[in-house]
């Protein structure tokens, strides 16, 4: 009856984040989405455009996979339901709000083979010595990607992560293309050993770079 009645009258929860303000869990349509003040967040247009990036990826080739910016999960549901993904998963996310609206909201909790981790994905990176053959990068506070996740320093701590023949799916942003200073820069970081393309507009908004490490 929930569900019925979330095409007529989409159902709001409001919970407060420290770090990214106001967050609303909004039942419509039949299912849950996460937004924050300005944005979606997770299980909304963001998750169509990280499954896009997914799609792009053999993910028969990935044995462990980290996602920094874990959000609500709905990278998480996408691996899992969707693209049938059975392997490790490792996923950080520094507000605990947000881990734990996850949770109870949309059922994304740890076990045996997904490991969730309450971090600034920045500092993850920087200490961490796994290696993983798929790095999913989704950083975003409200509308933006802050700029420490442009800088060298994090493409290079990302790169060392990366198996030979792995790769990164990096949402780098709204309104970037393959012509922006940005992007080109971000790339210039990762050097020599990836090759990577830009697309821009995903579902009409955010651009990515997939990079393959050589």
């Amino acid at each position: 009856m929930k569900k019925f009645l979330s095409y007529l009258w989409p159902d709001t929860k409001r919970y407060y984040s420290e770090i990214n303000g106001t967050l609303e869990v909004t039942y419509i349509d039949g299912k849950k989405v996460l937004d924050t003040e300005n944005a979606n967040y997770s299980y909304g247009s963001l998750q169509k455009i990280l499954e896009f990036g997914v799609s792009e990826i053999n993910l028969k080739t990935v044995e462990n996979t980290l996602i920094l910016g874990m959000g609500g999960g709905s990278v998480i549901q996408s691996l899992r339901d969707k693209f049938n993904y059975k392997k490790n998963v490792v996923a950080v996310e520094i507000d605990p709000k947000v881990i734990q609206i996850a949770a109870k909201e949309f059922g994304i909790t740890e076990s045996k083979n997904q490991k969730i981790i309450e971090e600034d994905a920045f500092k993850y990176v920087e200490n961490s010595n796994d290696v993983f053959q798929l790095i999913i990068i989704d950083v975003f506070v409200d509308l933006n990607v802050p700029n420490k996740f442009f800088e060298k320093d994090f493409c290079y701590n990302v790169s060392k992560l990366i198996d030979k023949n792995g790769f990164f799916i990096f949402n780098i942003g709204v309104n970037l293309n393959e012509e922006t200073d940005k992007s080109k820069e971000i790339i210039s970081h990762f050097g020599k050993n990836f090759e990577i393309t830009t697309y821009p507009a995903v579902n009409k908004t955010n651009c990515l770079l997939i990079g393959k490490k050589l």
